[in-house]
Order: C-alpha cells, then structure tokens, then sequence
C-alpha cells in the first residue's frame, strides 16, 4: 500500500510543479500559454532540452492543432512524463566546470564576457544574441567585468529538492 500511495504522491506532487510553472505564464488565465515560452517554462522545470529536443516537444504538444499556444491538458502529461523519466537532466556540476576550465587556457579562474561569446556562439549548437545577453547579464561580475566561473556554475545548478 506505501508503494501505491507514494506513487500517487510523487505524480501528484509533479503535476503541482508543472501547474505553478505553467500558470506563471498563462496571462489571459486560461489555461493556454504563448508556444514561444514553452522552452522557458520547461526550464524553470529543472529540465534543459537541446533546441532540436525542443523543437521535438513543441511539434508533438502542437500536432493536432498548431495555434501558437499551447493547453494546459496537453501540457501537464507530457511535461509529467518528462519528469518522471527524469529526461533532460542539466549536467552535473563537475562536468560544467571541466568545459569552462577548457576554455580558461590560461587558469586564470576567470573568463572574459568575449572568450565565452565567442565559444558558445560558434562552437556546438550555437547560442543565440539573444541568450548570450540573457546569460552575460547573470555571469559577468559587475565590478571585475568577467565570469568568475566557478560562482556562476554554482549558481547554475538546480536544485533537485527544492
């Protein structure tokens, strides 16, 4: 019976989460959210798909009618299954430091807003102008003008318990 009942916990528990995150988004209160900020919600998830996983997600939440937004109804089993098979994991702190520790050649401890533009928008699936100003504006420390990277993959990693 303990079994049954924290099955039912967990789901329950997961579609609250999804719920809260969706409604942050859901402006007109009505259940439906902008398809554009489906990237965004997922996000504020814990769970951080590629853009051609996104893409993948969109495409099946939009199949029967693609509108620009998206329902709730359709929203909550997918973004439940997502969850719960854990998909999308953002990656593990260490591995996040050792990428930046690559680029910081010199061991300085730190990067230049510049070093970082030009790794994550020519390197890999490349960021776009618009997401490297999202994320310099949180990296860059305001008074020294660069990334002290260690800080910031630290504040970075999300917190599975909250």
């Amino acid at each position: 019976m303990a079994d049954k009942y924290n099955a039912e916990t967990i789901i329950s528990e997961t579609h609250k989460k999804i719920g809260k995150a969706f409604d942050v988004f859901d402006h007109e209160s009505n259940k439906t959210v902008d398809v554009r900020e489906i990237g965004t919600i997922i996000r504020s998830l814990g769970c951080f798909p590629s853009e051609a996983e996104l893409h993948d997600i969109i495409a099946e939440l939009e199949e029967d009618e693609p509108t620009g937004f998206v329902r709730f109804e359709k929203f909550l089993p997918n973004m439940t299954k997502i969850l719960l098979e854990r998909k999308f994991r953002p990656i593990r702190e260490d591995l996040l430091l050792q990428a930046f520790e690559v680029i910081d050649q010199q061991k300085k401890g730190h990067l230049e807003p510049e070093e970082l533009t030009k790794y994550l928008t020519q390197e890999g699936e490349p960021f776009t102008q618009e997401e490297m100003e999202e994320m310099l504006s949180a990296a860059v420390d305001p008074d020294k003008n660069v990334i002290f990277y260690k800080d910031f993959v630290s504040m970075m990693i999300f917190d599975d318990t909250r």
